[in-house]
């Protein structure tokens, strides 16, 4: 049995997002035309999903999350509050005459970012444009990303940088094996 999505009444959600089933939008967040949203998630207040912005199931964003077009989540991330991502290496105003013909067309001036599957953000993360997080990497609060994270990697700082690794269960691991759940990689 499946429920339909839900959206707090002070959420503003344009009519072609696509929300998944259970899915739950609180109160002042903001989603656009054209995002995408999967089953299960939580996307806390003050969120901003921009149309282009592709979120899997499963995902927790909390307050304050700023998603823009060519950024996609993949399936059982956390996005803590606060977390910045940006989508223009060389960003200017589109109003400005000089950069306008550039803004005519997305392809001209967008570079995708990818948080892939079971990822963690902590809150106040910045992720510079054209990153690729790995699954279930772990970043800390307030880091500053400005390069690839590889899969299960802890990773913080400001720039940020690899400080060990994780498991699926989001424990600092040594060696291939959790001693917290058992799991063993390859």
């Amino acid at each position: 049995m499946s429920t339909a999505a839900y959206i707090h009444s002070h959420a503003l959600v344009d009519k072609d997002v696509v929300l998944g089933n259970n899915t739950k939008v609180w109160a002042f967040a903001q989603i656009m035309s054209g995002a995408s949203i999967g089953e299960n998630c939580s996307i806390s207040g003050g969120c901003f999903l921009e149309g282009g912005s592709k979120i899997g199931s499963r995902v927790t964003l909390k307050n304050g999350c700023l998603i823009w077009d060519g950024i996609t989540i993949e399936d059982d991330c956390f996005i803590g509050p606060n977390v910045v991502f940006s989508n223009d290496k060389e960003p200017r105003s589109p109003r400005m005459p000089l950069a306008k013909e550039r803004y005519s067309n997305p392809a001209n001036w967008r570079v995708e970012t990818i948080i892939k599957k079971g990822a963690s953000i902590g809150a106040g993360t910045v992720i510079t444009p054209g990153i690729t997080i790995g699954a279930y990497a772990m970043i800390g609060a307030g880091s500053l990303i400005t390069k690839d994270v590889p899969d299960h990697a802890l990773c913080y700082g400001s720039p940020a940088i690899i400080k060990g690794s994780v498991c699926l269960c989001g424990t600092k691991i040594d060696s291939s094996s959790c001693t917290k759940c058992g799991y063993k990689s390859n």
